[in-house]
């Protein structure tokens, strides 16, 4: 059991041990693209994504990043009065441009008051030698994670949802980034398109076994104007219940060493946008009911973990 009594390793807990205060990350966007997006390796991005790039609740890409960041800032000191901040690049490939323009991006948010970290979410198959040097000098500076998509490790599940990457260079990344010790979180999606209960068990094995930090875990939401949303009105696919997700979600707790963070335990789609899980709108719900079900089974993150890995 964690200090805060629940029966996994919150993000929230983390931050709170580490530096002693409520951290608030705030979500920018630097208007990047995406390799399997503007043809280097595909087009169209992932099919889940919307033209937002997984950025729904990033900041306006039409304004600069400290005028975004202020803008959230703002916000967000209404609710902690005495947060300090973490500046999360969110929308599209937060690496995928060369080191000079990341440098315009990342530095001035490092420079502004009570901010204590970065996060960059980028794909694995994104980040030149150069860019890794680069990250490595942040990461003597600053606090840094850099959270790596992966989704899932099934082939035939990367290529469906147009992923244009390997596992391999998955696997590569993750070890590239350790060896300079830069914290890595990794993001999945339960719920893909056709996906067991087992092959989703099977991802969450796998990272179990690689030197991550910690993990998102994701349910996949179906939103408008998507290609994921011209599969589902042609093939009707399953799309997991509550109780599906939360009995996976369990189980995947179960399976994950117990100093991994779980950064993310649910979606939290845009209502307006968002054509299935309806459930999924009502994320208070959900969380509470993975942590009723935890106590009903008896069961805690990590439970399930061999001893010799």
């Amino acid at each position: 059991m964690w200090p805060n009594n629940k029966r996994y390793y919150t993000l929230d807990c983390f931050y709170k041990e580490k530096f002693h205060s409520k951290i608030a990350k705030v979500s920018l966007n630097g208007n990047f693209t995406c390799p399997n997006r503007d043809g280097t390796k595909g087009v169209g991005g992932c099919i889940y994504c919307s033209n937002l790039k997984s950025g729904d609740y990033a900041g306006d890409a039409s304004k600069d990043i400290i005028t975004q960041f202020n803008d959230i800032k703002k916000v967000m000191l209404h609710k902690w009065k005495d947060a300090k901040f973490i500046a999360y690049f969110q929308a599209g490939t937060n690496t995928y441009a060369p080191v000079e323009r990341l440098k315009e991006l990342f530095e001035p948010v490092l420079k502004i008051k009570d901010v204590v970290g970065l996060s960059i979410a980028t794909r694995p198959d994104a980040i030149s030698d150069e860019c890794l040097e680069y990250l490595s000098d942040l990461n003597k500076r600053t606090y840094l994670t850099v959270e790596l998509g992966l989704q899932s490790i099934h082939d035939e599940t990367s290529k469906l949802i147009n992923r244009c990457h390997t596992l391999k260079e998955f696997h590569d990344m993750v070890l590239k980034l350790r060896e300079r010790k830069i914290n890595v979180v990794v993001h999945i999606i339960n719920g893909l398109p056709y996906e067991t209960k087992e092959m989703m068990l099977e991802t969450v094995k796998y990272l179990n076994n690689l030197d991550i930090q910690g993990i998102k875990i994701h349910m996949l939401h179906i939103l408008k104007n998507t290609k994921l949303a011209d599969m589902y009105n042609k093939e009707h696919f399953h799309v997991l219940t509550k109780d599906e997700y939360i009995d996976i979600v369990v189980s995947e707790l179960e399976l994950l060493r117990p100093e991994i963070v779980i950064n993310r335990i649910t979606g939290d789609p845009n209502p307006d946008e968002l054509i299935e899980p309806t459930w999924l709108i009502k994320k208070f719900v959900v969380l509470n009911d993975i942590d009723k079900e935890l106590k009903k089974r008896d069961t805690y993150q990590g439970k399930k973990v061999k001893k010799d890995i």
